[in-house]
């Protein structure tokens, strides 16, 4: 399995790319939010498509879908690979989708080439990773690791106040009967909101990605093998003044809370470009009370996204930063307030199947390179459980989360033959 695939596997997955890019909601891109009637035909869809492919069938009971190519040998454990249906609102049709289409045109091409696998093949298609509807994310892949339990669905609701558990019954899921109307064909029993669900049978999961960055493109290389996915810590930081008069107060008694925040922000930047690749910060939102332009503000509000793939270089750096704030705000009067919103631990992906990778990239004369991922992916949560490991393709231009989102065919083509030969090292080979 070191040559590259025939291109009747590519055009056969871009045909299922284009049919899944049709199951959205209107508007420019791609929209289609968890748990919504494009969301459900688009599963309905991969479902259909899965079964046409010879492989059994089911969801679970939050509507991941899965297909299973059985193994010969019963007690090994599966080998897992896909992504996620979810979007962001009026973004692209390869974020999620490609490693969903390729994964399925990996089983069938093994399938029919090599007949049934030693060890299980399964491919899914997660029902939510980005957070675009409900404030959470990895919803899908969150179930079958654990990190949820179902008792979420009773209060996380959407921007209309749907919750999830409302949602999931207007599509025939619920924790009681998780199947609906969508059909099951696998063995899993139901299990009670309250329980977890985390599945113990995987044993390595392989997730097919676009880059959603320009650093491949600007390298002119073919293949990205992740070797870790950044942590994050996200931040709500409030600075305190005084609002007043901005024509009758002197320069030197002014407590100004946007020039401190203002300040801080710089001082931000200046630490994370000190502190190199591949630690990166952003402040993507700022708020300014009482935002007149005649008055002082004497209240700022700005969030602070910081990512890095080592967890003691991570939380160093976000000491240092929020040290540096302090002494800020005490030199200029302010007050300071900072609420951490979000902390995940760095995930390092597995370095043996990284080192496959590299070989399968080697043997079919890809080009390639090693790199870290600072998107989040329902890769990261695998991690800490089983073998895990990681494949970008170029995007153009780096553009993700956009109806711009594109990579070609043949970039796209280059991925699904290191997929392809990947799954045949863990599931066909003796070793």
């Amino acid at each position: 399995m070191n040559t590259p695939l025939i291109q009747a596997p590519a055009r056969e997955m871009l045909m299922l790319l284009e049919g899944l890019a049709a199951f959205s909601a209107p508007g420019p891109g791609v929209t289609r939010l968890l748990y919504t009637p494009e969301w459900l035909q688009a599963q309905q869809f991969l479902q259909e498509r899965m079964a046409g492919m010879g492989l059994a069938v089911r969801t679970d009971r939050v509507g991941n879908v899965y297909g299973r190519l059985g193994g010969s040998q019963p007690d090994s454990k599966v080998i897992l690979t896909g992504s996620h249906i979810d979007t962001v609102l009026n973004g692209g049709k390869y974020d999620g989708a490609y490693g969903i289409a390729a994964a399925m045109t990996a089983l069938n091409y093994l399938q029919q080439t090599f007949g049934q696998p030693l060890r299980t093949l399964e491919v899914v298609s997660f029902s939510e990773e980005e957070g675009s509807r409900f404030p959470l994310t990895f919803w899908g892949s969150g179930h079958v690791t654990g990190l949820y339990d179902g008792s979420e669905a009773e209060t996380a609701a959407d921007s209309e106040g749907v919750t999830i558990k409302s949602a999931m019954e207007a599509c025939g899921l619920s924790s009681e009967h998780p199947l609906g109307d969508l059909r099951d064909l696998g063995d899993h029993k139901a299990v009670a909101a309250g329980q977890t669900a985390a599945r113990t049978d995987i044993g390595a999961f392989v997730e097919l990605h676009i880059e959603q960055g320009i650093v491949l493109e600007q390298s002119a290389l073919q293949i990205g093998v992740v070797q870790a996915i950044a942590g994050q810590r996200r931040f709500t930081v409030k600075v305190g003044g005084t609002a007043n008069h901005a024509g009758t107060t002197p320069m030197l008694h002014r407590r100004d809370a946007l020039a401190g925040a203002a300040e801080m922000l710089l001082e931000l930047e200046r630490s994370a470009v000190e502190a190199g690749d591949p630690l990166v910060a952003t402040s993507g939102r700022l708020e300014v009370y009482p935002g007149t332009s005649n008055v002082i503000p004497g209240d700022v509000q700005f969030t602070l996204d910081i990512r890095h793939s080592e967890a003691k270089r991570l939380e160093s750096f976000c000491s240092g930063v929020m040290a540096g704030f302090e002494d800020i705000a005490a030199r200029r009067g302010l007050t300071l307030e900072v609420v951490r919103t979000l902390s995940t631990a760095p995930a390092p992906m597995d370095q043996g199947l990284s080192r496959t990778l590299e070989q399968i990239c080697l043997s079919q004369g890809r080009t390639f390179r090693t790199m870290i991922s600072g998107a989040g992916h329902d890769a990261q949560l695998f991690a800490s459980g089983c073998r895990t490991a990681m494949i970008f393709v170029p995007s153009r231009a780096g553009i993700s989360h956009s109806p711009d989102e594109y990579s070609s065919l043949e970039e796209l083509a280059a991925g699904l033959d290191v997929l392809t030969a990947m799954l045949y090292e863990l599931a066909y080979k003796e070793s």
